[in-house]
């Protein structure tokens, strides 16, 4: 059976209901799973730098077949897919723990570690649910980079993925497909789901 690790993060100063935590559950709990033989984990991080060795690091060492993250960008109005992460850390905003991230070495600053899955390939997923997306070459300086950061480093099919704060208004909107009447939420949390299923697909093809 198939592993993926969806995680997601818990409340931050400025942030006291991070949506990536739901996001994640929901798309860890998508009954496609268990139609396609695929063990689906939720892990919620707590929003802290501490926390990083003691809640990601283990889930990662269970070497899941994919590892799908998800962060919130406050301010950002488009769900972006983050091709890689670098060791830069902004020491002017605490985490939860009221913590400061460690000042990096000039050559940790400049290290860059990109995701081994297709971007474009996971872009179109969301554009065919008619979310606004684009790609994103930086994941910013906070917990959501110094998790992927982290992630990256084992080697595994690692992608995150941001989502906006404030999600598309729960109303039907015309688009150029059909018309849409799935709230926000759910739109995210299946295009999400199709995303971590070609992540899979991809993991799967890079053992071969």
């Amino acid at each position: 059976m198939r592993r993926l690790l969806v995680t997601g993060f818990g409340p931050f100063p400025s942030m006291p209901r991070n949506p990536s935590a739901a996001a994640a559950r929901a798309v860890a709990g998508s009954p496609r799973w268990r139609l396609r033989g695929v063990a689906a984990r939720p892990v919620i991080l707590t929003t802290a730098y501490a926390a990083l060795p003691r809640e990601l690091d283990p889930a990662l060492s269970e070497r899941p077949d994919a590892v799908l993250m998800i962060g919130v960008a406050g301010r950002s109005k488009r769900v972006r897919v983050e091709w890689r992460a670098t060791g830069r850390r902004s020491m002017l905003f605490p985490d939860v723990a009221g913590e400061r991230a460690e000042t990096p070495t000039a050559s940790g600053r400049r290290t860059i570690r990109k995701s081994p899955l297709p971007p474009d390939k996971m872009l179109r997923v969301l554009r065919r649910h008619h979310l606004p997306s684009r790609l994103s070459r930086d994941a910013g300086r906070y917990l959501c980079n110094a998790a992927y950061y982290r992630a990256l480093g084992t080697g595994l099919p690692v992608l995150f993925i941001h989502i906006p704060r404030t999600p598309d208004p729960d109303r039907p909107r015309r688009t150029s497909g059909p018309r849409q009447t799935a709230r926000w939420p759910e739109r995210l949390a299946v295009a999400l789901a199709e995303i971590a299923m070609e992540m899979l697909r991809e993991g799967r093809r890079g053992t071969r």
